[in-house]
């Protein structure tokens, strides 16, 4: 019975040797192992590692995927000593997990505390160099390429590679921005108020040439209809000349005959001449006939 826990003991130390000599690194992993505390390791392949057991050797995992730190917006002077306020975001990664553990002893806040320092002072250094124009606009990418270099040069010191920086937003601070949107409103107001003032003088232009030329075009046709009235006036008194001088009782007769239907050729018309005025004396002609 003595033995066979003897055995069973044996047995179990020599699992837990066995289980404590072997370590297994994954793809998405690096690794450092120590000794007695001292790094004697870390260029460790994905895969099955041999270890001393007992605590002779231990071993410590970090990951080595691409990690993203979203910063609060910070603010930065420009060249122009204005200030902006800069909202960005870096990527990162450990390259190095034995300089990375030296540095801040494998601590991943330590070591944003850190980086983000890094990459603060690349972003001031480079913003300062630059105008808001500039920076907004027409160099933005050469900003980004300028301070993605200032920052790789100082990041190998932790063990980390900064992969790349990135700026979501540019604002201007609020109490700058309240008086540049007045500014900007003020602007807007003047220029609404130079097109109303160009557009009301150019309708008053166009409804002056239009009147001028409503005048004109009035003024020419009532010239052109008094020509061609005129014309046909004279052309009827020419036909009326020639007609009473072929035969002036028959002449005499058709105006009379227009006369009357002018004048009393309508309902409900009413003249009143004496009966024997010269304007009944066709009618008093033929009245006189049909007594016969």
């Amino acid at each position: 019975m003595a033995a066979s826990r003897m055995l069973a003991v044996v047995l179990v130390i020599g699992l837990f040797v066995a289980w404590t000599s072997f370590f297994v690194i994954d793809e998405r992993q690096l690794a450092i192992k120590f000794q007695l505390g001292e790094i004697i390791g870390s260029e460790f392949q994905p895969g099955l590692h041999f270890m001393k057991p007992l605590f002779i050797n231990n071993v410590r995992k970090f990951d080595k995927r691409l990690l993203t730190l979203d910063t609060r917006p910070e603010r930065f002077l420009t060249g122009e000593k204005k200030n902006l306020v800069v909202d960005y975001f870096f990527t990162w990664r450990i390259v190095d997990p034995a300089q990375y553990y030296r540095s801040v002893q494998g601590d991943e806040d330590a070591a944003l505390e850190r980086l983000s320092a890094i990459v603060k002072e690349g972003l001031k250094a480079a913003i300062s160099q630059r105008t808001v124009q500039e920076v907004v606009s027409a160099e933005r990418s050469e900003l980004m390429a300028e301070m993605l270099t200032q920052v790789q040069s100082r990041s190998p010191e932790l063990g980390i590679e900064v992969v790349d920086v990135r700026v979501k937003r540019i604002d201007l601070p609020d109490e700058v921005s309240d008086s540049v949107y007045q500014r900007m409103q003020q602007e807007r107001r003047r220029v609404a108020t130079q097109w109303r003032a160009e557009g009301e003088e150019q309708f008053v232009r166009i409804r002056a040439d239009a009147d001028r030329q409503r005048t004109v075009i009035l003024s020419e046709a009532y010239r052109d209809s008094e020509r061609i009235r005129g014309a046909g006036d004279a052309r009827a008194a020419e036909i009326y000349a020639a007609a009473y001088s072929k035969d002036r009782d028959f002449y005499a007769f058709y105006r009379s005959m227009q006369a009357y239907r002018q004048s009393i050729g309508r309902d409900q018309d009413v003249l009143v001449l004496k009966p024997d005025s010269d304007f009944f004396q066709f009618l008093q002609k033929q009245l006189g006939t049909a007594a016969k």
